[in-house]
């Protein structure tokens, strides 16, 4: 019976430990094996990632600024559509209401920013700035009654799926 010099067979033997020609890896942890600490850092990093995606619209993601400066955008590129008062029209959905908000309720802010960035205005898609999109959805957000904050809405996505559209007010903990 011979022996390869490639496969290492016996995986039960500590990390660092010579198995015929063959040396099992140890992690950065010291004497972790690799793949025990390649599962530790995923797990650390679900659990980060969940922490960090427990902001809601219900947080006051945007000013009251930048509001105001998305309402300028909306009825400028996206009125003749979804209608002034958000309301929809015959060729796209309102921005407002039960309707929009069972549509997006679940899912996040970068989702929406995503939809809007790539698909909006339909006449030009991609045509406004990453900002330009940040506001008009902080002004979706305001009329749809979410509260204003001290922090203007993040232009990346990174950050803005990090942020859930709830439709009901969450329970104060």
């Amino acid at each position: 019976m011979s022996t390869s010099r490639t496969a290492c067979h016996n995986r039960n033997k500590p990390a660092g430990q010579t198995i015929g020609f063959c040396r099992l890896p140890l992690s950065p942890f010291g004497r972790v094996p690799l793949k025990k600490a390649a599962w530790f850092c995923a797990l650390i990093g679900l659990a980060v990632v969940y922490a960090q995606t427990t902001r809601s619209v219900w947080d006051g993601v945007y000013t009251p600024e930048q509001a105001q400066r998305g309402a300028e955008v909306y009825a400028r590129e996206c009125s003749a559509c979804h209608g002034l008062a958000l309301n929809g029209g015959e060729s796209a959905p309102p921005l407002m209401g039960g309707e929009f908000l069972s549509n997006w309720n679940g899912l996040t802010v970068g989702d929406l920013f995503e939809r809007i960035r790539t698909t909006m205005p339909a006449d030009g898609p991609g045509r406004l700035t990453r900002a330009q999109n940040a506001d008009v959805i902080s002004h979706i957000l305001s009329v749809n009654q979410f509260p204003s904050g001290r922090t203007e809405l993040e232009t990346r996505v990174e950050f803005l799926k990090q942020i859930r559209v709830e439709s009901s007010k969450p329970d104060s903990k």
